[in-house]
């Protein structure tokens, strides 16, 4: 992987990370069009700067993080994040394979967008308006929808628990951050184990030139997260999720054209 590429994905990273798009299936199709797709270090590479783009949340959002009186918030985080950890470790060879295929990241992107362009009218009457006000029962429905994306690449893991969230009867912006909160502790296991599997199974891809263009992405992918997350948040309370989905549905439909005349394996 060049440094250009690795730049590249890492902005991909910082703008979908946090839409629900799916930054998973940006970065797969990216790499399919680099030839990098099924490296262990692009998958290595894609997991940590997630992780880079997660620790905005921890910047926007310090005062929460450094609540250590309020034990309650990080037992919802762990409660929520169970099922990913389960469901993560039982399909994680599934997950690999499924990443390598952009017709099934095209699928899921195109009946994805669908349910985005109605989701707005399922859930109307919300709630909670904070995550104070959430239970830890509701913190863990909310982490089972995020099974969903785990086993779904190019679903959209923010997609999937603020839909959740909204179905606990969140308010659409008490949803995203939440989906916020819960992206910290995920991505952590995510970029923690990966490190480990290729420390312990190929050492050498962490070398001086892997570490810098691990270094490098996260860095790019946390400054630009910083700014998605503030449009998002106002974007989604203002409008919903129509133009997200009619994005997805579009992107689909290209993604399919370009499958279907071998310009995208």
């Amino acid at each position: 992987m060049s440094y250009i590429q690795a730049i590249v994905l890492a902005i991909i990273e910082g703008i979908t990370e946090f839409l629900p798009v799916s930054s998973t299936g940006h970065m797969a199709i990216a790499s399919a069009f680099f030839e990098t797709a099924g490296n262990p270090f692009t998958k290595l590479f894609e997991i940590v700067i997630q992780f880079g783009a997660i620790l905005s949340v921890v910047v926007l959002y310090w005062k929460k993080f450094i609540q250590f009186k309020r034990l309650d918030f990080y037992i919802k985080l762990l409660i929520a994040i169970l099922p990913a950890l389960a469901f993560g470790a039982l399909f994680k060879k599934h997950i690999d394979t499924v990443l390598e295929k952009p017709i099934f990241i095209s699928s899921v992107l195109f009946v994805g967008g669908i349910v985005l362009l109605f989701v707005d009218n399922w859930f109307k009457e919300p709630v909670i308006d904070a995550e104070e006000k959430i239970n830890y029962k509701k913190s863990f429905f909310i982490g089972c929808y995020q099974v969903l994306a785990i086993l779904l690449p190019g679903l959209s893991r923010s997609a999937a628990t603020i839909i959740g969230g909204m179905q606990q009867k969140l308010t659409r912006s008490a949803a995203a951050e939440f989906s916020f909160f819960l992206a910290v502790p995920t991505m952590f296991a995510a970029t923690a184990k990966s490190l480990y599997d290729i420390w312990k199974e190929e050492p050498a891809l962490l070398n001086t030139d892997g570490i810098t263009a691990l270094l490098l992405g996260s860095t790019i992918a946390f400054v630009v997260a910083l700014f998605a997350i503030k449009f998002f948040i106002g974007f989604l309370q203002k409008n919903g999720f129509r133009v997200f989905g009619w994005y997805r549905i579009i992107l689909g439909l290209i993604l399919f054209a370009l499958i279907y005349t071998g310009h995208l394996a």
